[in-house]
């Protein structure tokens, strides 16, 4: 994140993308980034230029008016983006190009037809690199100040410690550990072994952190994940996402807590494509 300084935020002028947008500039404004907003011309964009007898000119017009209302209201720096093609590719193609460290994405959920959000935002998530905050409608401003950090022995989530650590101490937030509970013995020793590694991580670099007992909830992984964040005031969910598999593989524990219906923005990374690397006088890994 070093040498990136933006944010990237895809919007269709919607109320959930106005949030997106909105929890992006908030952002920003705790790392002095500058915001990205995108509008990708689409079909359906062009259909609906039609329909209400405008032009690109106008859409562009639009934008930039858009992004100065943001920029006056939030104090920080915005620039608009007009590009042709598909959304799937162009978010992602974008935030390359820009550098972004995040790209924000306002979701309705997985039911109906919307041109940046339900499903379709699952396959934008495995079309870009950078970590991608999944917001809804519900408003979150003001940063983070508890993390709810989920942990599997299939997932490598020690790829997004390093992460967490930055946005924890960016925020003086409190990190919520919490383990997928496991009856096999081979994998609850893999599991503390993982723990052990993530908790050696957050003491070295001053994080304070709380680890939950999942024994503590009922139901699947996902729903003790959500309802222990709802109880515990968390302002973010972080997740690995697998960005190799197909758009059906995402229907599971993961894609529950993104679509989560407490609306709590969830931060979604793929596994990185990159040698991991030790933390400095550390046992615990990170991909980043």
């Amino acid at each position: 994140m070093a040498n990136k300084n933006s944010i990237l935020v895809p919007t269709d002028f919607s109320e959930v993308c106005d949030n997106a947008v909105n929890h992006g500039c908030d952002l920003a404004t705790h790392f002095n980034y500058k915001v990205y907003i995108l509008h990708v011309i689409t079909k359906e964009t062009k259909k609906y230029l039609k329909e209400k007898g405008e032009t690109v000119e106008d859409l562009k017009k639009r934008l930039e008016d858009y992004a100065k209302e943001k920029a006056d209201e939030f104090g920080v720096e915005t620039v608009p983006i007009l590009k042709e093609g598909s959304i799937f590719e162009t978010i992602g193609q974008t935030a390359k190009d820009v550098e972004a460290s995040f790209v924000i994405l306002g979701t309705h959920g997985k039911v109906g037809f919307q041109r940046l959000t339900g499903s379709f935002a699952l396959k934008v998530i495995n079309n870009t690199d950078v970590p991608t905050i999944v917001v809804q409608k519900k408003k979150y401003t003001g940063g983070y100040r508890n993390i709810v950090f989920p942990v599997t022995p299939v997932s490598d989530d020690r790829q997004k410690v390093k992460l967490a650590i930055t946005i924890a101490k960016a925020f003086d937030a409190r990190i919520h550990i919490f383990p997928k509970e496991e009856s096999d013995k081979i994998w609850q020793k893999k599991m503390n072994v993982i723990i052990k590694q993530i908790k050696d991580s957050f003491e070295q670099n001053g994080v304070r952190y709380v680890v939950g007992n999942p024994s503590e909830w009922a139901g699947n992984f996902a729903k003790q994940v959500i309802d222990y964040a709802v109880v515990n005031d968390a302002d973010l969910i972080m997740i690995i996402t697998n960005a190799e598999t197909t758009l059906p593989m995402f229907d599971t524990w993961d894609e529950q807590i993104i679509f989560n219906s407490s609306q709590i923005p969830v931060m979604c990374i793929n596994p990185a494509r990159v040698k991991k690397i030790r933390f400095a006088s550390s046992s615990s890994w990170s991909g980043f």
